[in-house]
């Protein structure tokens, strides 16, 4: 009877044993639930065309790198560089290299750029007057009022051999430095982003690319800056960050993504002549 009893405590055992093992055999090869990332939010402030649109085709590419991007649409040249300095975001990408430096000097501020990106030139569209060449004399052509697109617009004319600058002005030129102007041209100096909107008012304008592409008036471009000048160069529009940032990897991923192939061909399909890559 002893025996007995002790075989029966015996197998009790082995099969607390048995399960015990199997238990904890079962708890090891159990995965553990994946833990996932949180996105690093980067907001960038943009200009709507084309830079809104340029942005949005790299939202995949960041997301690859559990990066989320926020676009963030400023309609002038002045707020997205506040906002940027003051950390309201984290980059912007809607100017050139000398306009940014004319900001920085104005508004003491500390924005560096860390990318080139693509060159829009420079054009002039009709208004009351149908080309340049039936303007008359005393017409009126609306220029951008800030310092270093306004140069830009009166070397564009000179090159057209409506006026003729001062030789050693450059990109300081303004109408006070026009020499010559044989049809005695009248200057609308307005803030860039008006420049479509005055068009029924002036017989020419010269518009930024980015507001001509938005206003969808592209066909109606009588002529523009070359896209193998000087310009294509000095005027490439950059990303820019607040000095101290340049490193920052999700920054560096950003800049990475607005120089991908999908950038370019998104560029040369949607835009044609009027934006252009600058990178290779």
């Amino acid at each position: 009877m002893k025996k007995h009893t002790a075989k029966i405590i015996l197998l009790v055992l082995s099969l607390c044993l048995l399960l015990t093992t199997l238990s904890a055999c079962s708890q090891k090869t159990e995965s553990p639930a994946p833990v996932e990332k949180t996105p690093i939010v980067i907001k960038v402030g943009a200009t709507p065309v084309p830079h809104a649109e340029i942005l949005e085709q790299i939202k995949p590419l960041l997301a690859e790198k559990n990066i989320s991007l926020k676009i963030v649409e400023f309609t002038d040249y002045v707020l997205p560089n506040l906002a940027l300095q003051d950390g309201d975001i984290d980059a912007n990408f809607f100017q050139h290299v000398p306009y940014l430096n004319y900001f920085n000097e104005s508004n003491k501020t500390n924005l560096v750029a860390i990318q080139a990106v693509h060159f829009e030139p420079l054009g002039i569209y009709p208004g009351k007057t149908a080309s340049i060449e039936a303007l008359q004399e005393g017409a009126t052509i609306a220029v951008p009022n800030d310092a270093t697109n306004e140069a830009r617009a009166l070397l564009l004319l000179q090159s057209l051999n409506l006026i003729t600058l001062k030789s050693d002005v450059g990109l300081t030129a303004t109408p006070n430095d026009i020499v010559s102007n044989p049809l005695k041209l009248k200057f609308t100096e307005l803030e860039a982003v008006y420049l479509t909107t005055a068009l029924p008012d002036v017989d020419l304008a010269v518009i930024n690319g980015n507001y001509a592409l938005e206003a969808k008036i592209i066909d109606t471009l009588l002529a523009c800056e070359d896209k193998d000048s000087e310009a294509a160069t000095t005027y490439a529009n950059v990303l820019v960050v607040k000095a101290g940032n340049e490193k920052k990897p999700e920054l560096l991923a950003l800049a990475e993504a607005l120089t991908s192939d999908t950038v370019k061909t998104f560029i040369e399909k949607t835009y044609h002549n009027t934006v252009i890559a600058v990178f290779k």
